[in-house]
């Protein structure tokens, strides 16, 4: 154990002025409200909120203008654990290939392959040149709301204390995505495992085309097949959702859903406190970021397109990410808003009700936390060997407060 004394010590004091920092920036703030109980959070009224997530759990049919390629019929089909919003073990495909300088290239079409189509002659499928492939499990989007109305200079100055808070080892990266309904204006990305998304009405508009194949205002064009027209199969015109304006509900269910809550009961535990202490003296806490506040209410983001509602802003929340991107060797080769830098860097996924997953990873294929843990590379080095440095009993703690989470 030698070995951990003097990266445990610099890092407790590390952790130490990361939570003096944090304790100033929030004397005047609020926690956020959690719980798995379907209640707003305040931005919009109960009956409002009931509606939203009515829509959010909507089954769409090809005469509302599913397909003609998708993945699933609703939003919730794929964010339904324990509540609607949540995360699941759903997953989606994606795919492509390197070319002769190592750059990567999307499949025909985009990275994405739906695994449904309305008629069996669109049906996508991996071709085998297509040799860069991962699985991508679904993500929370409660709380999501608070994730939006973090300054994205909160997220950059995440970035830039990491490398003097690992000794070089640790820079997570930052980069602007385009925010659709602003005219294409960019903002600092911090939704999908790529960060593709800066807002949760651009991420809303994306996810509706890509999952359920259904246009709107902000992506009028349908997908192809593989870059095939799919247009002898369309029969509702584009933009499918130019009506019901259903992005907007979504966006404002998940502005209005609580953040995940905590297992109180396990977390007052000796051992899941233990636990916690472990998790950031061996550095998880870098990038698990415990503590962020959001921006004061008021405070206009998205480029002008929305406003932070008092019921968001100034809040406490404890995501357990940076939301940056990072090469933890777990890399899944895909590029898409980030630049070729970012192939194999996935988003530090928030561990707050990381309790409710069985299938953890950007592809669902570690099932034990310890498992997970150690999967953990590149960037992380440092951070997996102190942990292997832990005595069992050690693990274990840190486990519990994992799963106290």
């Amino acid at each position: 154990m030698k070995r951990l004394i003097l990266p445990l010590l610099l890092l407790a004091v590390f952790g130490v002025l990361g939570l003096a920092m944090t304790g100033i920036a929030q004397q005047s703030a609020s926690e956020a409200p959690s719980g798995f109980d379907d209640l707003t959070n305040g931005a919009v009224d109960q009956p409002t909120h009931d509606v939203n997530r009515e829509a959010f759990a909507e089954r769409e049919e090809i005469d509302e203008g599913l397909g003609p390629v998708y993945n699933a019929q609703a939003c919730a089909e794929c964010h339904q654990n324990p509540v609607t919003g949540a995360v699941s073990q759903v997953t989606e495909l994606r795919a492509g290939h390197r070319d002769a300088f190592g750059r990567f290239v999307e499949a025909a079409g985009g990275s994405l392959i739906n695994d449904r189509a309305i008629h069996p002659s669109i049906q996508e499928r991996v071709a085998g040149t297509e040799t860069v492939r991962t699985f991508r499990t679904s993500l929370n989007t409660l709380g999501d709301g608070f994730v939006e109305a973090i300054d994205s200079n909160t997220l950059l100055a995440i970035a830039n204390s990491q490398p003097g808070q690992s000794g070089g080892r640790i820079a997570g990266q930052f980069i602007q995505v385009p925010v659709l309904e602003a005219n294409g204006a960019v903002r600092g990305g911090r939704f999908g495992w790529k960060n593709q998304h800066a807002s949760l009405l651009s991420f809303s508009a994306d996810a509706y085309l890509n999952e359920m194949g259904i246009t709107s205002r902000l992506v009028p064009n349908e997908n192809t097949s593989l870059g095939r027209s799919v247009a002898d199969f369309d029969e509702v015109a584009d933009p499918e959702d130019a009506t019901k304006n259903d992005i907007d509900k979504f966006a404002s269910f998940m502005r209005a859903s609580k953040v995940p809550p905590r297992d109180e009961v396990l977390a007052a535990t000796p051992d899941a406190r233990a636990g916690q202490q472990l998790f950031r003296q061996i550095g998880c806490a870098i990038c698990h970021v415990s503590s962020i506040t959001t921006l004061p209410p008021g405070t206009v983001i998205n480029q002008g397109a929305f406003s932070v509602p008092p019921a968001l802003g100034s809040k406490v929340i404890h995501p357990y990410s940076d939301f940056l991107l990072h090469n933890v060797g777990t890399g899944d080769g895909i590029v898409q808003n980030g630049g070729p830098a970012t192939a194999n860097k996935l988003r530090t996924p928030p561990l707050w009700g990381m309790r409710t997953r069985t299938r953890l990873m950007h592809d669902g294929e570690s099932l034990l936390r310890n498992d997970a843990i150690l999967r953990h590379a590149g960037e992380a080095t440092f951070v997996i060997n102190n942990y292997r440095n832990l005595t069992n009993a050690q693990k274990n703690q840190l486990i519990a407060f994992l799963n106290s989470l």
